[in-house]
């Protein structure tokens, strides 16, 4: 991992914490560049004042290549006002709760937050998001009231400005925050870049198996890149690394979309990119972009809560059965077949508590449906899943004794009909450069695309049956080769 130091403006600063090496003053940093060439810099200056010294600091940190806290965009963001002038939600509720008695009265209120944490339990999410928005060390929120309580500001603190009980609580978020602090240093790095791979270890279906995850990272050490398991917590450290590689089921209401977008904030490598999610998580919007590049998938129509004229006369528009599908399902979760008309208003009833919208399409049946694995606009593998047995779908989750899933096979590109791999590379060239999986059912001579996946499984035993450990080393060698492009930089 990156070497950590930690800028003071004055020595005096750091005087009631214990002597570091990691420790260095604003003036030693700005004129002694520090002889690594990555390091995680967290500036401790008393301000950072446009063209001031801790503005500076964050400044020639990004400009020596070094991740910094808080970085120049957070620093100038900070200054504008309307990015934060926002009612929160249920504030005044949870402001209550720890008001003292008479409080009702208050009209503001003000709260420090180190490194994302903050002593009152009441507000440690709101504290959470406003760090994960602005990562800076210190942060002072400050609350007014007039009919509900909104954030009337929210400005970086300098760690001179701390009292005594401020000091210790200061000290213990940034012993969490990087806990490396008071460690030996370790021995100087065997790899090149350092990639953040996000697990979820309480998923029930993961997009990667253990197996495979061991894959990859033994593919990246091959190469030079040490890959790190991060889970969800881990979202303060992630501008130590140079990618992030997704490897939980994406949604864009969830932490996967947020680590991809700080991701790209920090100009790391990201896959998946939170443009991609965005296209592919939402199966309206996916349709929609599928359809405006004339490209062939099931008879679709949306469906309106409200309108339900629309919702009797489907079946004689795309006949039955009819399959609805809420616009964020995977798996075959939150998909439904119906064979009536009853059962399509119960299950239209079922997923508008849901969703506002929600897809019909025709049924196709087959017995397999094609995936194609899609990088950086190239063809990497190619499986067909077969249908759980007696089930519509490849994964049955109404199985007895838990969801089933029907078997597969893996077969060279070159062995998968060229038109589907076409079709394919059709399909994902407007969603971006990423890593996709496209799902195409062939069917009366004409193949079409059910969806196009950001987030692809890729299981040890199932996607590698063909390619084996060939297949890691190819999404390990773009990593690489994005990696070292973002680091020689544009070339004029």
């Amino acid at each position: 991992m990156s070497r950590l130091v930690i800028v003071v403006e004055k020595a005096s600063d750091w005087g009631s914490y214990y002597p570091s090496d990691n420790v260095v003053t604003a003036e030693d940093y700005l004129r002694e560049p520090i002889d690594e060439e990555r390091a995680h810099v967290i500036n401790l200056c008393r301000n950072y004042k446009y063209l001031g010294t801790g503005y500076y600091v964050s400044l020639l940190a990004e400009a020596r290549g070094h991740k910094v806290i808080p970085s120049v965009r957070t620093i100038n963001d900070l200054r504008r006002r309307s990015l934060y002038g926002l009612d929160i939600e249920d504030l005044n509720g949870k402001l209550g709760n720890f008001l003292p008695a008479g409080g009702r009265d208050t009209t503001d209120f003000g709260i420090l937050v180190y490194f994302g944490e903050t002593s009152y339990p009441a507000l440690e999410d709101l504290a959470r998001q406003v760090f994960e928005t602005f990562p800076c060390p210190i942060l002072h929120i400050e609350f007014e009231r007039e009919r509900v309580w909104q954030i009337s500001a929210i400005k970086p603190s300098g760690l001179n400005s701390l009292s005594d009980p401020q000091e210790d609580a200061f000290a213990q978020a940034l012993d969490k925050f990087s806990r490396k602090l008071w460690r030996k240093p370790r021995a100087r790095r065997k790899f090149r870049f350092d990639l953040a791979m996000l697990v979820d270890p309480a998923e029930a279906m993961p997009p990667s198996n253990k197996r495979a995850l061991k894959h990859f990272v033994e593919a990246g050490a091959a190469l030079g890149i040490e890959v790190d398991l991060v889970t969800r917590t881990d979202y303060a450290k992630l501008a130590e690394y140079d990618g992030l590689f997704i490897r939980a089921t994406t949604a864009l209401d969830n932490h996967t979309y947020r680590f991809a977008n700080r991701a790209e904030k920090e100009d790391m490598v990201v896959i998946d990119d939170p443009g991609s999610i965005l296209k592919c998580t939402n199966k309206i919007y996916l349709n929609d972009l599928l359809k405006s590049r004339k490209l062939p998938t099931p008879v679709t129509e949306i469906l309106y809560r409200d309108d339900a004229r629309q919702i009797a006369a489907l079946p004689e528009r795309l006949g039955l059965p009819v399959v609805l599908k809420i616009p964020d399902g995977s798996f075959s979760r939150g998909i439904v077949k119906v064979d009536d008309a009853d059962a399509l208003q119960k299950a239209a009833d079922g997923l508008f508590q849901h969703s506002a919208l929600v897809l019909a399409q025709e049924f196709l049946f087959t017995g397999f449906d094609w995936r194609i694995g899609v990088l950086n606009h190239e063809a990497i593998y190619a499986c067909k899943y077969f249908m759980s047995r007696g089930h519509w779908q490849i994964y049955n989750h109404g199985a007895k004794g838990g969801a089933r899933s029907g078997g597969f096979q893996t077969l060279p590109v070159r062995k998968a009909p060229a038109e589907v791999v076409r079709l394919a590379l059709k399909a994902t060239a407007p969603i971006g450069d990423g890593l996709y999986g496209v799902d195409i059912k062939q069917v009366a001579g004409r193949a079409v695309v059910i969806e196009v996946n950001d987030n692809p499984s890729i299981d040890a035993g199932v996607e590698d049956a063909y390619l084996g450990e060939d297949l890691y080393r190819r999404i390990m060698g773009e990593f690489l080769r994005r990696m070292e492009a973002k680091r020689l930089g544009p070339r004029g």
